[in-house]
């Protein structure tokens, strides 16, 4: 397991080719926020051939609806929602360009394998630690869909946020592969 990979988005398929499931990284730059309603949007805009509030190109999406921010606070706790809720959404996404995807839980066989087909890779993050992973966010605007509150889609830069390779397009889970482990 490599220690600890620096990726910056827009991310290029030698990025992506170039990580395994299992790996450790860190971003720095510009990811997106969307949820379940702001992703359902995002579907129905390219469905009707309109343009989408951001460039999907190499891009990474964060699936997290933030808390409230405190007074002079970037942004409130941010945690990864659970990823199975976009799966209905996902692949349409990633056949626009959507490189990377950071949340929690697994990820269905058919988004893993249009991962596999589009080059992208989905990215766990740490569940319940949002308060912590917020202090890795150092800008946030909300960029679309302001009417869904907390799930609105928000522009955010971060710099050294941890995540760890779940899914690589080379078809490796590293939730079945540690069920395994525990199997022998």
């Amino acid at each position: 397991m490599t220690t600890s990979i620096k990726l910056t988005p827009p991310l290029s398929d030698k990025d992506i080719s170039d990580l395994r499931s299992g790996d450790r990284i860190t971003i720095s730059g510009v990811l997106y926020t969307a949820r379940d309603a702001a992703h359902k949007r995002l579907v129905e805009l390219l469905s009707k051939g309109e343009k989408l509030p951001f460039d999907l190109k190499g891009q990474i999406i964060y699936y997290v609806g933030p808390t409230p921010a405190k007074p002079g606070i970037v942004i409130g706790a941010a945690g990864p929602t659970t990823s199975y809720r976009m799966d209905p959404y996902t692949i349409p996404l990633l056949a626009g360009g959507l490189k990377g995807m950071i949340g929690k839980g697994h990820r269905s066989p058919e988004v893993k394998k249009a991962m596999e087909k589009y080059k992208a890779v989905y990215f766990a993050a740490v569940g319940g630690a949002g308060a912590l992973l917020a202090k890795h966010i150092t800008k946030s605007e909300i960029i679309a869909f302001e009417d869904l509150g907390p799930e609105a889609i928000r522009k955010i830069e971060v710099r050294n946020f941890p995540a760890i390779v779940v899914n690589d397009l080379y078809g490796n889970d590293l939730y079945e592969e540690g069920i395994k482990k525990y199997k022998r």
